[in-house]
Parts: C-alpha cells; structure tokens; sequence
C-alpha cells in the first residue's frame, strides 16, 4: 500500500516519537520548519513534539496521540520525526494500526524511528520510509544538502519509478554543536562511492533501517519478513565495531542470511573506529560465510549526510559487478 504523493502547498505534520531533543534546540527546530517551508509546504509542529517526559517526548500517550492526530487529519500529507533516540517501540502496542490502513500518508525519518516504520509496514503493508528528519537533515546551517533533497523530491513528489540512487559527490559526519556551534556548512570530504563486499545480481523489495532497532524486533509481530528483500541497513556513531559484529551474526543466527536477495549497508560515521587490520568488510564477510547474495558499503543512507530516502516494501534491483548500480524500479507513491 503506497501513500498519495506529496505536492507543493501540501501540510505536513512534525512528530517526535521518540527523543525530546527537539525540545532544546529551539534554532535548529525553526531552522527545519524554515526549510520545508521555503520548499513549498505548510509545517504543523504537533502539540506534543517539544514534550519532555524524563528521557523522552512526551509520555506514550502523548507520543501516541499526535501520531494518531496526524494520521486522522485528512489535510496533513506528510509525517516527518524531529530525529530518532531509542524508545519508538515503546508506541507499538498501542498504535491504532486500523486508523493508519484507513489513513495512508507518508511518515519518514530514520535510526530509531525504525521501529516504527517496521511495525506500521508489517502491521499494515503501508510503505513507510527512512530518510531526512527535520533536526538533523532539514535544520542544518544551510538547509538539505542538494543530493538529500532531490532524493526527497524524486521519491515522494513523483509517481514515476525512482530510478538509479546514485553515490553522492560529497559526504559529512562532522558534528556542530547545535544551537551553539552550528553556524556554518560542515566540511565534506570527497566520496570514493560504493564498496562492494561480494559480486552478483538481485532484485527485491526494500527492507531497510537501523540495524540495532530493527532487531529489537526479533520475536515480536512488528519484525516484517525477510524472505526475498533486499536488506539495507545502517547505524550510528555511537556503535562500536564490536556491537556491528554483534548485530550481524546475530542476522545470521536468526536465519536472515537463508532468505534474503542482497545486502545494502548505509555509510558508518568514522567515530566508530574500525580496525584498519579487520575492517567492517571482513566482519561482514565473516557474519555472511557461506552465503552468496551480493553485498555493497558505503551507500549513502544512515548516520552520515547526504542521505537517499528509501522506501520499505518498494522494489529495486542491485547489480554489484565491476561497479554498483543500484535501481529503484517502481515509485513508492501514488
């Protein structure tokens, strides 16, 4: 199930489902706001997205309430996250799935908000996807990067297949202070592109997010199949090489690696320090022994910027020969 796509004049509705940071960085939040209205759409800060409940926005209940007001709003077209954190998940039970089914909108951000993204899109087979969150990608000193936002724009103001995700020119994980330190463009360091850890061809639909939040999921209904998908995973700074080794055995041990078609994994920020004697690659190639799927790094999607947006259940093709194309062979609106 895809939502309608977005058009210029269109409202969207800003929630924080999980992290209260939003409600510290009051610059940077109007900064995002500012962005998305110099591109053309009305913004609706939600009652609760600058709550503050002990480590989170707002109680479950008030996190719940304005997802659920924003779904049932039948002029707001779009849902985007302030940012991540670590608690979505604590909304899964009590989402009003029904009212979502009825409801089919866009609803995008990325690392924790993961969890909510899996479980509406197994819950409800609505399309939901990882992308810009207006803290970190919309409120930047000088708005989205070019390659974020032509990402956006292709993905949910468009119903023609989405095409290629090219590498991006350009990459940052340079952290500015926000609302103190975050007066200036962040210094990019040119991209070497694709690294591809095994060769060969697949084709599937997208399952993506953040690796440990997805897999907060083992064993719960809000875990969507992996059966034939093309995995596409990233994860963030404060990851250590020793919990990514951890993350993908466990994969393995869940028997993801049996089903899926390929394996996609987003940028790692350089803060998480792999040994330059057994690299993220090798730690892949050991997790994957025995497997034959292809396998890519360094896509542009994840904790670092720019980021492509992608879309859970949307169909793409993967190619990882003598170089890497990656295809998006349907839109992932309607």
């Amino acid at each position: 199930m895809k939502p309608p796509r977005l058009q210029k004049g269109d409202k969207i509705a800003i929630v924080s489902p999980a992290s209260a940071i939003a409600a510290y960085v009051p610059r940077r939040l109007a900064r995002g706001i500012a962005t998305l209205e110099k591109m053309g759409f009305e913004v609706v800060l939600m009652p609760n997205a600058t709550a503050v409940h002990s480590h989170t926005a707002g109680t479950i209940g008030e996190r719940l309430q304005d997802l659920h007001m924003a779904f049932a709003d039948p002029s707001i077209k779009a849902i985007i996250s302030t940012i991540g954190g670590f608690n979505s998940h604590q909304l899964l039970d009590e989402l009003d799935y029904e009212l979502i089914r009825n409801n089919p909108k866009i609803f995008v951000g990325f690392s924790d908000i993961t969890a909510l993204f899996a479980g509406i899109y197994q819950q409800t087979g609505l399309t939901t996807f990882v992308g810009p969150a207006l803290l970190t990608q919309f409120g930047q000193f000088d708005g989205l990067d070019p390659y974020t936002e032509e990402s956006f724009n292709r993905t949910f103001m468009q119903t023609e297949p989405i095409g290629r995700i090219e590498a991006s020119e350009e990459w940052t994980d340079e952290i500015l202070r926000w609302d103190v330190a975050d007066d200036r463009r962040r210094e990019h360091q040119v991209n070497a592109g694709y690294t591809i850890v095994k060769t060969g061809v697949a084709e599937g639909p997208i399952l993506t997010g953040n690796t440990g939040t997805l897999l907060l999921l083992a064993g719960t209904p809000y875990l969507p199949s992996f059966d034939g998908v093309v995995l596409m995973l990233e994860d963030d700074e404060s990851e250590s090489p020793e919990t990514i080794d951890r993350y993908f055995t466990q994969l393995r041990h869940m028997g993801a690696y049996d089903k899926i078609a390929a394996l996609v994994v987003g940028r790692f920020p350089r803060k998480v320090d792999f040994d330059p004697e057994f690299p993220l690659k090798d730690i892949i190639l050991r997790a994957t022994r025995g497997y034959d799927f292809p396998i890519i790094l360094d896509a542009d999607f994840g904790h670092t910027d720019p980021v492509a947006t992608l879309a859970n259940g949307i169909q793409i093709r993967v190619e990882a020969t003598d170089s890497v194309t990656l295809d998006v062979l349907e839109a992932a609106v309607e």
